[in-house]
């Protein structure tokens, strides 16, 4: 029987998440739109997003040793996010992806992950569209 890697495994380990989550933060720097969002000292900020999403993708559960849940729509809900910063945010996401060394296949299935996250997180209402989701806290993070 062969045993299924995680994502994380797949995707090269922490040394590659470090890799994705510097080249997110090196575009958050300069995202005049997102940049407000984030506090002066990014570090914190680029621990907290690089042990979820190791954690999320099958790393080890470090970030919920030190922060508990991850309560996602909860922690982002003081922060206006509308289709704008959703799209500003998967563009530098995006760009993060495609300049680490990964799979292909590891790199779709995050960019699906994203995806779906990414507009979860909205709050503001877009123009025709539906109106934000309740606050609440998806069952896997």
């Amino acid at each position: 029987m062969t045993e299924r890697l995680t994502v994380y495994e797949r995707a090269g380990g922490e040394p590659t998440f470090a890799a994705m989550i510097d080249a997110f933060y090196d575009g958050i720097e300069s995202e005049p739109l997102l940049r407000p969002m984030y506090p002066d000292d990014l570090k914190e900020s680029r621990w907290n997003l690089q042990f979820f999403l190791m954690q999320y993708f099958g790393g080890p559960a470090t970030y919920s040793g030190e922060r508990g849940h991850p309560r996602l729509r909860m922690r982002h809900v003081p922060f206006e996010i509308g289709r704008a910063e959703r799209d500003a945010w998967m563009r530098n996401m995006r760009r993060a992806i495609e300049k680490t060394d990964m799979p292909a296949d590891v790199r779709t299935e995050m960019i699906e992950y994203f995806e779906k996250v990414a507009t979860f997180l909205m709050n503001r209402p877009v123009a025709n569209g539906p109106a934000p989701l309740p606050i609440i806290d998806s069952p896997r993070g």
